[in-house]
């Protein structure tokens, strides 16, 4: 097995390799940093977005049976004050489904007709039915059979005074080469979650790489079209975020090599709300080095 070593330099220093001239590592640069530039205003343009993590306002599990909602503390399910009717409805859960019944005058809508009495699809089935009612948006979410409300409010606090993120300086050496070993047959995964539960996901292969002298060989799991690398290292709960970090990878259909920029490495949305379900490292995910490149950790509202 053919292992690709990487050396992790100073952040402070860099070196090309010798067959280039001065002239083609600058330009070399320069196209890297544009790069992840380019990547990073996209990412804060993405959080912008009325439908953005920063939104999140927020998370009530359901229980069988109805679990009535509005802005009153003596509902179940409680919204923001001054956003929602004292009681606005009910929500019926009962045999893993889930239906919205609203009270007359509440002016809940989907996909802008009025609703009055709607089932409910959740996140795990695809595109969730999502409702609306002022700047409130709310929907069913579905984490291994536990349902909630997720709310979201397009006038949040977080929304508002959001100024950006902070990130490490962009370094060509935290741009590295790694292998990706594909399984015959995807691998079942158990990856453990922020609200305290385990999920499996299905892993199509591993990425082999080496950091600092030693030897990882890490899952590469599904997200979307493309695969997410979710990983820790020394830096999170100092320098960045305790939970963990992001890495987006496209994979080759065989296995071969694989570049990881670690300069767009990110924040799960847990840096930013209470009202996310991220999923965590996996054990064998929780690297013994300080990985200084992409963003930092977040100090917003609330943090």
């Amino acid at each position: 097995m053919l292992l690709l070593t990487i050396v992790l330099l100073t952040l402070a220093l860099g070196c090309a390799p010798a067959s280039k001239d001065a002239a083609t590592q600058e330009a070399d640069g320069s196209t890297h940093e544009a790069e992840v530039l380019a990547y990073r205003q996209a990412r804060e343009e993405r959080l912008r977005q009325p439908q953005g993590w920063l939104t999140l306002v927020g998370l009530h599990w359901l229980r069988e049976g109805p679990n009535t909602f509005g802005s009153d503390p003596g509902n179940r399910v409680v919204f923001p004050e001054g956003k929602a009717p004292a009681s606005a409805g009910a929500f019926h859960v009962g045999n893993g489904q889930v239906r919205v019944e609203a009270e007359p005058g509440a002016a809940i809508t989907h996909d802008g007709r009025p609703v009055a009495n709607l089932a409910l699809q959740s996140d795990a089935a695809g595109e969730p039915t999502i409702l609306e009612m002022g700047s409130l948006q709310f929907y069913l979410i579905d984490r291994t059979g536990q349902l909630g409300i997720r709310v979201r409010d397009t006038e949040s606090e977080v929304l508002a005074s959001f100024e950006g993120l902070d990130y490490y300086p962009i370094h060509p050496a935290w741009r590295i080469t790694a292998r990706f070993e594909p399984y015959d047959t995807p691998r079942s995964v158990k990856v453990p979650n922020i609200i305290g539960t385990v999920f499996d996901e299905p892993s199509s292969g591993a990425l082999v790489l080496d950091l600092e002298g030693r030897t990882f060989r890490l899952d590469a799991l599904p997200n979307g079209a493309n695969h997410l690398l979710v990983f820790g290292d020394t830096t999170n709960g100092s320098e960045t975020y305790g939970g963990g970090r992001f890495l987006e990878l496209e994979l080759p259909q065989e296995a071969g090599p694989v570049v990881l920029d670690f300069n767009k490495t990110y924040n799960p949305p847990c840096v930013f709300t209470p009202y996310a379900t991220c999923p965590l490292p996996p054990a064998n995910h929780r690297l013994p080095v300080a990985i200084r490149a992409g963003e930092r950790g977040y100090t917003g509202v609330g943090h």
